[in-house]
């Protein structure tokens, strides 16, 4: 069991991240077009598909050997460069989400939006580096 789980970890918790990135652009199209319901629910489901991918992510560190990428040269400067931005970002996305949804609750909907124009390209960018980094990781293997 430990190694079947070890083994199909990393590829579920890189589908929750992905998850969440589509219900960030499915929360982008809805709000552009005025659909506030739509786009909240959206908001809200992509943010519990990130705790979702931060809980599995914790636990499987906890539990787990990191996985070293075994690229040389090129490659390997490419992908360090890669999860280097990719984890100082990550890092500050998760409060930047949070102080966005707390605008939107506490209806500061001008704040909200302001916020919300820089924490999305950022969230979205972490989603597309952490598959990036788990593609990379596996192909390198």
């Amino acid at each position: 069991m430990y190694g079947l789980l070890e083994r199909w970890l990393p590829l579920f918790n890189t589908l929750l991240i992905v998850a969440s990135g589509a219900f960030l652009l499915l929360g982008y199209y809805f709000i552009r077009r005025r659909q506030i319901r739509r786009h909240r629910r959206a908001m809200l489901t992509a943010t519990v598909f990130a705790a979702l991918f931060l809980a599995v992510y914790l636990t499987r560190a906890a539990f787990f050997p990191t996985k070293i990428f075994a690229g040389q040269g090129a490659v390997r400067t490419i992908y360090l460069a890669i999860l280097t931005s990719h984890s100082v970002l990550a890092a500050a996305v998760g409060p930047l989400a949070l102080v966005t949804l707390w605008r939107a609750w506490r209806g500061e909907y001008v704040r909200h939006r302001r916020l919300a124009r820089v924490t999305l390209p950022i969230w979205l960018y972490v989603v597309v580096t952490g598959w990036t980094i788990y593609w990379m990781l596996k192909s390198f293997a």
